[in-house]
């Protein structure tokens, strides 16, 4: 039997990718995602901040501010939208930026919606200019205006809406435009979880799962969860299959860490694609700076996932730096990888002294 490869075959999904992989794992996400504020774990401030906001609205019954909620992906975004809709007791609809093609896509939404619901927009940032501009008036003056007819004919009118909610939910803040920005009363950035807060979010689902999971099995998961719920939950499934065929069912300390090995997930929570770029970093550029584009050549990846998908946790670790002159390892990046740094860079500056 002769097998064919494809080199150029897009790379599996990475289990510790902050996307949801498939439309099946956003089915368990949805079934795993806690209804009210109190059953949400983390972003302590921004929780907070919601619970005085939707209590005020909810007091004066009018609609709630527009909320900007803004972050990387995994964090909690959509379910926040969601936890705002169950708490106001008013309907959602959910959208994202890309759908909305024309002016009569959004219209339609806005024109359906009943007193105070809530409209959620994810990946807000990438709503075309006509269709931004036809949501202004919605968000300022709760009207829209719209076109009759075609040619010379063509008329336009105003129609009223109720008052709405309008959440908006983006990875890529910088590319909001100011008069989109300017428009929401809320806005709310979603930082990494701590472990010890991922831990409480892995026990919960391990119980809705119904896994039995002991603390320090669950906190193993936890810290190599990269800092986001959706990684940690998508890891206590993989263990879970781990502890079911290796072991009696119960996830362990010990199931925990032979599971994530085999599934090439280290302590720190970097997977092969992590340690590769690293790795091409420091051996192939003397640790840098080296230009975003030859890092891609070098790994065999497209420029725009590494900047989006693999480099932000291991700059926000403190592995790699971005300066103007290209990418950096640090000292952390030669540790993890058990190699000795150099005592200057290719460069001649002094490795660390930038």
């Amino acid at each position: 039997m002769t097998i064919q490869t494809d080199d150029f075959a897009p790379a599996p999904p990475r289990v510790v990718s902050a996307a949801p992989a498939s439309p099946q794992e956003e089915a368990i996400e949805r079934a795993l995602r806690p209804k009210l504020l109190d059953e949400y774990v983390g972003q302590a401030k921004v929780r907070e901040q919601l619970e005085i906001f939707i209590g005020a609205a909810r007091k004066r019954k009018e609609a709630l501010d527009h909320v900007l909620l803004f972050g990387p992906p995994g964090l909690g975004k959509t379910t926040l939208s969601h936890i705002i809709a169950a708490e106001l007791g008013v309907n959602l609809r959910q959208t994202s930026g890309p759908v909305l093609e024309k002016p009569k896509d959004l219209a339609a939404l806005l024109t359906n919606l009943e007193p105070n619901d809530v409209l959620f927009i994810d990946e807000i940032h990438r709503l075309s200019p006509v269709v931004e501009e036809i949501l202004y008036p919605a968000l300022e003056d709760y009207q829209i205006d719209i076109m009759i007819g075609e040619g010379p004919a063509a008329r336009s009118i105003k129609l009223d809406l109720q008052p709405f909610t309008l959440v908006g939910a983006t990875t890529r803040a910088g590319m909001l435009t100011n008069p989109l920005r300017d428009r929401f009363g809320i806005v709310a950035r979603l930082e990494f979880y701590t472990p010890e807060e991922l831990a409480l979010i892995v026990r919960r689902s391990a119980g809705l799962l119904k896994v039995e999971t002991d603390e320090a099995g669950g906190f193993e998961i936890a810290r190599r969860s990269r800092g986001t719920p959706r990684i940690a939950n998508r890891l206590l499934r993989r263990v879970r299959d781990y502890a079911e065929v290796k072991g009696t069912g119960r996830i362990t300390e010990e199931i925990a860490h032979k599971a994530l090995a085999m599934l090439d997930v280290d302590p720190q929570g970097f997977d092969l694609m992590d340690r590769k770029l690293l790795e091409a970093v420091i051996h192939r550029f003397d640790g840098g700076p080296v230009g975003l584009d030859n890092v891609a050549a070098s790994i065999g990846e497209e420029p725009g996932t590494i900047e989006d998908v693999i480099e932000p946790y291991l700059i926000q670790q403190g592995y790699l730096q971005r300066t103007p002159r290209g990418r950096i390892a640090t000292l952390a990046a030669y540790r993890h990888l058990g190699v000795t740094p150099p005592s200057s860079r290719s460069d001649g500056q002094d490795l660390f002294g930038i």
